[in-house]
Formats: structure tokens, C-alpha cells, sequence
């Protein structure tokens, strides 16, 4: 059992990530005042905004923790542009499985994998670093709040 240690939206594709401390989740959709709930993310696609299930994102503070120290990279959590920083989750082993966190049920659908486009909005090269553990995509399920804090629960 892990936890949360950061929540972050960002209100459209490539505009900064902004730090909350509770986030409102609706399923089918994702957090409410993000890009993809709004379905104006970059790999949002007309038509068919929800059906990648790219609702919420989530990576492991550890990752982040080991790409600033193992190659020399200023990287912050918010550069990840993830939803959600974990604390304690082996997030690679959620793909496929449903859990919780707060409020709100999730499923992990696949690995979100570093792009391009992440290492041009952040500005530094972290496809490399990050390749295989970049975080997860998912799917609500079931919508609620997410706190910092809050425990992500599996099994």
C-alpha cells in the first residue's frame, strides 16, 4: 500500500502543471479542471476524447527521485506531467488491475511511456530515463476526491 505525494492539472495541452491538494475525479472523464477531463489534451483525438482512457496519470516519486540523481537532471515532480506522484507503488504492476485511491476507483490500462512531446513541453531529455517507468494511464471507474495523503489501495 502506497500513497499520494503530489496532485497536479494542467488546464490545457503544454500549459503548465498546476499543484492541488485535492482533486475532484468524475468517472469516464478524469479530474476536473484537467486537459483530458476537458478533452483538450494533446493526444486527446475529436470524436473520441474518452476512449483511450487516458482519464488520470500517475507515476512513482521513486522514478523521479532516479532520473535526478542517475543522470544529473533538474526534474521535478510537475515536469513528469503526470496526475498523480506516488509514494510506494510498483504503478508497472497495475496494468490491467483496478484500485483505489481516496475515493475513486481506478483501472490501469497501459504504461504511459515518455514522448517526445514530454521532453519538449519539459525542456529536458527524459525519454531515456524514464523509458519503462514514465507511469500509468487509467481509467475511473468509479469518480470521488483524491487528497495528498490519501492511500492508493490494491488487491
Amino acid at each position: 500500500m502506497g500513497s499520494i505525494s503530489a496532485i497536479y492539472v494542467a488546464p490545457s495541452a503544454a500549459k503548465p502543471m498546476e499543484e492541488a491538494h485535492t482533486a475532484l475525479v468524475e468517472a469516464g472523464r478524469g479530474i476536473v479542471g484537467d486537459r483530458y477531463h476537458a478533452a483538450t489534451g494533446t493526444f486527446s483525438r475529436a470524436g473520441r476524447e474518452h476512449e483511450d482512457r487516458r482519464h488520470v496519470t500517475l507515476i512513482e516519486s521513486e522514478a523521479i527521485a532516479a532520473v535526478a540523481r542517475d543522470y544529473d537532471i533538474a526534474f521535478e515532480p510537475r515536469d513528469s506531467r503526470r496526475n498523480l506522484v506516488t509514494r510506494g507503488v510498483a504503478l508497472n504492476h497495475l496494468v490491467g488491475a483496478e484500485f483505489v485511491v481516496g475515493t475513486v476507483r481506478l483501472r490501469g490500462i497501459k504504461l504511459c511511456e515518455p514522448c517526445a512531446h514530454l521532453e519538449k513541453v519539459v525542456g529536458v531529455p527524459v525519454r531515456d530515463p524514464l523509458r519503462h517507468r514514465g507511469g500509468l494511464n487509467c481509467e475511473v471507474l468509479e469518480g470521488g476526491t483524491i487528497s495528498v495523503g490519501d492511500t492508493v489501495r490494491t488487491g
